[in-house]
């Protein structure tokens, strides 16, 4: 018989594969793969056409009919480039009640637990079925999952209810903001500083636009929020610049500057209606820069999209996490997740996982020895109620 790892052993082999999202995540799919393999469980990949050193994996244990809870985790992890790391990044490593790596927090830790629980589902012979699916590339704007959940609805029967097990303390997170970004190039026209008048100066230009964010940020902040809105932190959509990058010399009308608008959008809100409105002010700004000179523009492409989680009434993940943790506090972060991507694909879906957020791109990122045992003991009681 093949053997049976631990949680701690599968979080450990999988902190070694250096995942990070620039990079690839093939070795750690494979050994997946052969793990299961191994198991009797077959699994299913979908690669990445446009980056064939990527691929996302699915699985499915139990009867094969639709209605499986669906264990949902990302597989790639965010740089430790110049962080002050005191231990290897890629071992994991045991001290002060923590277990320290890079993803054990977020979110390799809860991977391991759910292919743990996966096995120990095959093993169980669950009279409801149990799926997996790890994806890629959420740390650069969740754009891997929504694929892999279109490919898998056409090999799997189609789940029920997702838990998507990003760090939440094994508390039920039923609702975050959904978020957008648009990669903004200003492109003017280069002259000497003195006749500035007769050149454009892109970084000047897109001054207005950052302006409109903090005049809309301002507005926000005053607005009375919706019911649904009121629960967030904060209780308004938000726009953001947080890189910007342009110019040549201080004597020089700059011809280029680059930043990107960064959208939260609270649920309840459209996401077009903050798309259009940032789209116009491009627009009008772009007008006013071939006054002056015709090669001006602005290039605009949109950098991510994450629909918002919206809070279920009565949801069917919601409701089996609360059995199974005993938690019935309301929680909603402003991250945004994989959770409101499956929720637009139809299923039922909620946020729980071990660890704690703040820990998440953090040196020395950790997950203590206490919050990965409840993951644990989450899984055993899960694997139970579908073997019921």
């Amino acid at each position: 018989m093949a053997l049976r790892l631990t949680p701690l052993e599968i979080m450990t082999k999988l902190i070694s594969f250096p995942t990070v999202s620039r990079d690839i995540n093939l070795p750690l799919v494979d050994w997946v793969e052969g793990y299961l393999r191994d198991h009797g469980i077959t699994s299913h990949r979908w690669p990445d056409p446009d980056q064939p050193h990527k691929a996302a994996l699915y699985a499915h244990v139990g009867p094969w009919e639709e209605g499986a809870i669906v264990l949902s985790g990302h597989t790639d992890v965010v740089p430790v480039d110049g962080q002050p790391w005191d231990t290897d990044p890629f071992l994991v490593t045991e001290k002060d009640g923590k277990y320290f790596g890079r993803g054990t927090c977020d979110m390799k830790g809860f991977d391991a637990l759910a292919i743990w629980a996966l096995v120990e589902a095959h093993y169980a012979d669950v009279k409801r079925p149990l799926q997996l699916a790890l994806s890629f590339d959420e740390e650069v704007g969740c754009t891997g999952a929504p694929p892999m959940i279109k490919a898998m609805q056409g090999v799997l029967p189609k789940g029920s209810a997702v838990i998507v097990g990003e760090p939440s303390m094994m508390q039920a997170v039923t609702g975050h903001k959904g978020g957008f970004g648009y990669d903004t190039h200003m492109v003017g026209f280069e002259v000497h500083s003195s006749i500035m008048h007769t050149g454009v100066n892109a970084i000047m230009e897109a001054a207005p636009l950052i302006d409109w964010a903090n005049k809309r940020n301002a507005e926000n902040r005053l607005a009375r929020p919706s019911d649904i809105a009121a629960v967030f932190d904060p209780p308004w959509t938000t726009c953001h610049v947080g890189m910007i990058q342009g110019g040549t010399a201080h004597n020089i009308t700059a011809k280029d500057c680059r930043f990107m608008m960064d959208f939260r959008v609270v649920p309840g809100e459209e996401a077009r209606t903050w798309r259009d409105a940032y789209l116009r002010q491009v627009r009008e700004a772009e007008t006013q820069m071939q006054k002056i000179h015709p090669e001006a523009r602005i290039e605009v492409s949109e950098n991510f999209a994450v629909p918002a989680l919206v809070p279920e009434k009565e949801g069917e993940a919601e409701a089996l996490v609360r059995t199974l943790t005993g938690d019935n506090a309301s929680h909603v972060v402003s991250y945004g997740t994989e959770a409101g991507q499956f929720q637009e694909a139809g299923y039922s879906a909620v946020i729980c996982g071990p660890g704690d957020i703040a820990q998440a791109h953090q040196p020395n990122e950790f997950i203590s020895i206490a919050q990965f045992d409840s993951g644990q003991t989450f899984m055993k009681r899960l694997v139970s109620r579908l073997a019921a």
